[in-house]
């Protein structure tokens, strides 16, 4: 098994603020794994959360554990032996988001080998969820400038995702929520209202913002608390106004059972979970406690994007839209129909590099 590494840097048309800071341009580390002739690829989106802040540190990790592997390169391992890797990676402490690289190639190399798209290997439908598409913390003044953006062009978006947390507390959000529900209100058009407060609430911040926006037609609150503070959660659930997804504090599918009768979803993020094979664990896990799935993204090209789109049948809420925002998009793969982020019909998870080299999005 022959295990190569590229790092591209991925330019955001805008940068993107949440409750706990602003991300701009990201270095990503790209993986190639070549078994029996066929070649798979995968992405790594760089976090500390994550444990890798930098594409050469997620690089770093992986050489030195993938220098343990007996692999013999004569096919993609079977999807046992995917899933042994992973669980050996997780073993050996390989961060989260440079096992997601890994992991999402040797899926793509294997359906690669079987001929098939990436999502009919899993046995997942094509996706019928649209995906939302992602505001930051704004000033008022910015929002009206950035929704005609966002859902003009004949693009097909119907769900919006607002970012709210804002450091200048809830009336902050509560000016910023307003001017969305304008801009939307004079585009004239049907948009569903999705809200993600990164942890930026306390548990009566949480309360009060989450009885107002009920009160203007949102469907759901992602990750009101600050991780860490799940201990919170059964008092907010109890007498909630709009259901609750968690995020930050949902990673792996061990973290679930912990609080599932405290929340109504989970929101999970290849980068977080280490790739498919994470995301398949805490897809059986939430759909066994009869909690609602949804599928979020880092700073991600189209390449992530596609391997995270063949989950898309399985999801009831999707949020893949980071390809949305770069300038350009160093690789081609699932694109946007009619609003929903739908996966090539070609073999594996159907992306691909084209980026010239890697100075393409300098």
């Amino acid at each position: 098994m022959d295990i190569a590494f590229r790092t591209i840097r991925l330019r955001k048309r805008v940068a993107l603020a949440i409750s706990r800071g602003v991300s701009g341009d990201s270095d990503n580390l790209f993986v190639s794994v070549t078994c029996g002739g066929v070649t798979g690829w995968g992405e790594m989106a760089p976090g500390v959360s994550q444990g890798a802040a930098t594409a050469q540190a997620g690089e770093a990790a992986l050489r030195a554990f993938c220098a343990e592997l007996d692999a013999d390169g004569a096919a993609p391992p079977p999807l046992p032996g995917i899933m042994q890797i992973h669980d050996r990676a997780l073993r050996r402490r390989v961060p989260a988001c440079a096992l997601a690289a890994l992991d999402m190639a040797l899926w793509d190399a294997r359906a690669r080998r079987a001929r098939m798209p990436l999502y009919q290997l899993l046995g997942i439908a094509r996706p019928r969820a649209p995906t939302s598409i992602t505001l930051g913390i704004s000033p008022p003044e910015v929002v009206r400038e950035r929704i005609p953006q966002l859902l003009g062009g004949g693009n097909g978006i119907r769900a919006l995702k607002v970012k709210l947390g804002s450091k200048h507390g809830i009336a902050a959000d509560q000016a910023m929520f307003a001017a969305v529900l304008e801009s939307v209100r004079c585009l004239g058009r049907a948009v569903s209202l999705r809200v993600d407060a990164n942890g930026g609430w306390d548990v009566h911040e949480a309360q009060v913002m989450m009885k107002w926006l009920a009160g203007h037609g949102v469907e759901f609150v992602e990750q009101p608390l600050e991780a860490g503070r799940e201990a919170d959660l059964p008092a907010l659930y109890k007498n909630r106004p709009l259901p609750i997804f968690v995020d930050e504090s949902c990673r792996f599918a061990d973290d679930i059972p912990a609080w599932a009768e405290s929340v109504d979803g989970v929101n999970l993020k290849l980068m977080k979970c280490g790739g498919i094979t994470g995301a398949l664990r805490i897809i059986a896990v939430a759909g066994a406690l009869r909690l609602k799935i949804m599928a979020g993204c880092m700073s991600e090209s189209s390449l992530s994007i596609s391997a995270a789109a063949a989950l898309g049948g399985a999801l009831d809420y999707i949020d893949l839209d980071s390809q949305l925002n770069l300038a350009p998009d160093p690789c081609r793969g699932a694109q946007l129909v009619d609003g929903i982020v739908t996966p090539p019909e070609s073999p594996g998870h159907g992306a691909q590099i084209i980026a010239a080299d890697p100075r393409h999005a300098e």
